[in-house]
């Protein structure tokens, strides 16, 4: 991430947030392991998830697979790990982690991989996961939507009403060189007062060519599932079996 990318304001909220707009990890997690059961060929269950976030996705990955979970943001990981203190959680950068060891499937959701900003960046964060991939492995990425669909000045809201917490979260975004600025304003209210502060979070719009290029690059075989979890579609990529 950027050093516009911190959460380290609005990460005790991101739940209530995602909660309120309806956002169904159950579900997602769902989608994601059927897709790993239809492409995987490593016989192992170990699974990492790259930007974990507050760990949504783990909680019912799970039930399927020994997780771990990887994130930059020390606000985010410090809630994941309440929330999931069994689990091993790991802060480190996507773009070159190195936990020593290598998983059957590792996946990387919500947009998270459009962090890298760079096309030379996602083809090292491709790589860092394809070294961390077992033969016969999965990755999948979900994408951030591409550079014809992105909207200059694009408005959008999402409201948290909890008896006793109340949120507007307001983003205006705009692209330059193709990287979107999601320009957040958080309207925080609790019973101990309330505070008003900005977010700033730079993802980049990458082409499906790009995508493609950096997976194959990282030396797997890729397929593109355009359904996908909220429309934005998933890469899948495999590690071929040894000789």
């Amino acid at each position: 991430m950027t050093e516009h990318a911190s959460y380290s304001k609005s990460a005790e909220y991101y739940d209530a947030i995602y909660a309120a707009v309806g956002k169904d990890y159950a579900r997602e997690a769902e989608y994601i392991h059927a897709l790993i059961q239809r492409h995987k060929r490593s016989p192992g269950r170990m699974l990492l998830d790259v930007a974990c976030g507050t760990g949504g996705h783990l909680e019912h990955l799970r039930q399927h697979y020994d997780v771990e979970g990887l994130d930059l943001d020390p606000a985010m990981l410090a809630i994941a790990r309440r929330k999931h203190p069994d689990t091993p959680l790991h802060q480190g950068d996507m773009v070159d982690f190195n936990l020593g060891r290598q998983f059957n499937a590792i996946v990387c959701l919500f947009s998270a991989i459009a962090y890298a900003l760079t096309v030379p960046r996602l083809h090292r964060t491709l790589q860092a996961m394809s070294r961390h991939l077992s033969p016969g492995g999965v990755v999948i990425a979900e994408p951030f939507i591409r550079p014809e669909d992105v909207r200059q000045g694009f408005l959008s809201a999402n409201f948290v009403d909890e008896p006793g917490l109340k949120i507007a979260r307001m983003n205006i975004s705009t692209m330059q060189a193709r990287v979107v600025s999601l320009n957040f304003h958080f309207l925080v209210a609790t019973p101990q007062g309330t505070q008003y502060f900005t977010e700033r979070h730079d993802l980049a719009a990458f082409t499906r060519q790009e995508y493609v290029e950096a997976f194959r690059a990282a030396g797997l075989d890729v397929a593109y599932d355009s359904e996908g979890l909220i429309g934005r579609g998933l890469y899948v990529g495999c590690k071929p079996l040894a000789a």
